[in-house]
């Protein structure tokens, strides 16, 4: 005979990184207003400590620095952000720290800020919601869709039991695809190295060999942590002489041969703050767009729907901000630019013939092509003759990126953030390779300036040599090594045994490494072109082939269609992700209740006690 359900839940998250600690964090703020006192299971579900996760473990290099300034992150939301729940503030990276906020911190000292906000998240549920940890990782998940779940854990026999089950799994491992194969399969024959897509930390590098050239393919902030590696990593230091900086190397650092599809690095974060006058965000794409795109019968296609209204709300930020902050650099009232612009249909030439008439210099146009292909047409005839252009190019970044005159800079920074959180309410894009995450990454959430001081330092002391842009990797059979060569200087390739492919691995449901999310995709649930799990952009439900929303699976995080646009929130932004965090535990919670409730109800009366059964 069956036991009946006794009312008391269970809820099973999967991840207790960042995205699982912001979840945590939302599901103790609106517990009491949406669950009350009813009991509840809560299991949290990850192989590494909770609150840095894997990550941002404080086990790692200290060498290893977050890309954003300690005041410029948060677990916290504020008045400016959108929710339904409970506004429930709290210290920022350098208030929680007392460290200077202009400074860049290492990931361990973040990791230590995350796992207080996680022990402060817990420590606010109530005693009715019992914790329970698991440091493993979850296999899959089975179960039927309108029922209780169960939740395979590596190493237990028997599995969780959950009402509704919460995956905030971060980024993943992913198994190389057939380019990246047949590169390991050739590096194999001829006894190379080939290292493919990883995190950086926690790669093992002593296969590279000092002294030896290494071919680098990317140019982002895998490389940047692949180069303090490989430098200071293994005893080099640097010395500030006059204004230049200078790199001692330690004798152990092999040569970094980098390049990328554009060939340069990303862009420095920028330096300075702007004052007055604020562009005012959205204009051109904000919900009332977003809701028209979403009206249209079919997919979206995101180069011919979206980018066009994107487009227009960057250049309208830029254009604002030059016109309020450098008149000076303006050929037209405001006035008449404003009503021109406006008038323009997204996309259409009339909006780049109104800049060239308004902004008398090239420069101070804003071109969003020449900003994704800086080489574009660039030749130079010779290697070394890339390498004093390319160090040009990263010091004029430097400087612009670290100059207040550039302050259009700063205003499109802003709309991006802007653009980024209407772009979550779209879901999939239809963006096969995720060009704007990409572009996204490239133009916002570059390394920090002192990264790239270093970097010119390592080109100086020859460490690094610059590849330039389109950057093809072939293999030499008969040679047994590894070729690059690029556009940028034709007719030239450099030899190397050792490729190291400095990016992350693809969030793709094909290949991922995380077999619960390989089970999940296989039992049904969709992944987009670009390998996204896809799932309902207002509350983070699953979305099965069909398009229905899974009625227990929720998804947050990187591996979804809802990602953010950067790994944390700055404060009096918005907080895109805290919003999604807040939606989705308020949905969770009210599926709670609603479970408890109807148990409740369908209890059998409790038979009396012998004693009230002889005072009748």
């Amino acid at each position: 005979m069956s036991r009946p359900d006794t009312g008391r839940r269970s809820l099973v998250v999967v991840g207790a990184g960042p995205r699982g600690t912001g979840f945590l964090e939302r599901l103790a703020a609106n517990l009491p207003e949406l669950y009350g006192d009813h009991p509840l299971d809560l299991h949290l579900v990850d192989p590494h400590p909770a609150g840095g996760g894997r990550i941002w473990r404080t086990s790692q290099s200290p060498l290893l620095w977050m890309n954003s300034q300690a005041e410029d992150v948060t677990m916290f939301t504020d008045e400016t952000v959108t929710l339904d729940g409970p506004v429930r503030p709290g210290p920022t990276l350098a208030e929680w720290a007392g460290t200077d906020g202009r400074s860049f911190p290492s990931r361990p000292q973040q990791g230590a800020y995350l796992r207080w906000v996680y022990e402060r998240a817990r420590a606010a549920l109530p005693p009715s919601v019992t914790v329970h940890e698991h440091p493993t990782t979850a296999l899959r998940v089975t179960g039927p869709r309108d029922g209780r779940q169960r939740v395979w854990l590596d190493g237990h026999a028997v599995p969780l039991t959950a009402d509704l089950v919460v995956l905030a799994l971060g980024h993943l491992d992913a198994h190389p695809d057939e380019h990246q194969r047949a590169l390991g399969d050739f590096a194999a024959r001829h006894g190379l190295v080939h290292l493919p897509p990883d995190f950086t930390a926690d790669t093992d590098l002593s296969a590279l060999p000092a002294g030896e050239p290494v071919l680098v393919r990317g140019f982002g902030l895998a490389f940047v942590d692949l180069m303090v590696l490989l430098t200071e990593g293994r005893g080099g230091t640097y010395e500030q002489r006059g204004d230049r900086l200078v790199y001692r190397p330690s004798g152990r650092e092999p040569v970094l041969h980098v390049g990328s599809r554009r060939g340069v690095p990303y862009h420095s974060k920028i330096g300075y703050e702007l004052d007055g006058e604020q562009p005012p965000l959205p204009r051109f794409f904000g919900p009332a767009e977003v809701d028209t795109l979403l009206a249209r019968p079919g997919p979206l296609d995101f180069r011919r729907d979206v980018w066009p209204l994107v487009a227009k709300e960057l250049g309208w930020a830029h254009y604002h901000r030059l016109f309020a902050a450098h008149p000076e650099r303006t050929g037209i009232a405001w006035t008449d630019f404003e009503e021109r612009y406006t008038a323009a249909a997204p996309g259409s030439p009339a909006l780049d013939t109104l800049a060239a008439a308004a902004v008398p210099d090239p420069a101070d146009r804003l071109d969003l092509d020449a900003l994704d292909h800086p080489l574009a047409g660039v030749r130079h005839s010779s290697g070394d003759a890339l390498q004093d252009g390319l160090r040009r190019y990263i010091a004029a970044d430097l400087d612009r990126r670290h100059d207040p005159a550039h302050s259009p800079d700063l205003a499109v920074f802003g709309a991006v953030l802007s653009v980024y959180g209407q772009l979550l309410r779209l879901g999939d894009l239809g963006d096969p390779g995720n060009w704007w995450h990409g572009f996204f990454s490239y133009l916002a959430s570059g390394p920090p300036g002192p990264r790239l001081r270093q970097l010119l330092a390592l080109s100086d002391a020859g460490l690094v040599r610059f590849l330039g842009a389109d950057v093809t990797i072939d293999t030499d059979e008969e040679r047994g090594v590894f070729r690059a060569s690029s556009a940028t200087v034709p007719g030239e390739w450099t030899e190397a045994r050792a490729l190291v492919e400095a990016r992350l691995p693809d969030p793709t449901l094909k290949r991922t490494g995380s077999p619960l999310l390989r089970a999940l995709y296989e039992a049904g649930a969709r992944a987009t072109d670009a390998g996204l799990l896809a799932v309902d952009p207002d509350d983070g439900r699953v979305l099965g082939h069909d398009g229905r929303p899974h009625p227990r699976h929720f998804a947050l995080g990187p591996h979804t269609t809802a990602r953010a646009g950067g790994a944390f929130t700055r404060p009096r932004t918005g907080g895109f992700a805290f919003r999604q965090n807040d939606r989705t535990a308020r949905t969770a919670l009210a599926l709670l209740r609603d479970l408890s409730c109807t148990a409740a109800e369908a209890a059998p009366a409790p038979r009396p006690e012998p004693e009230a059964v002889a005072a009748r």
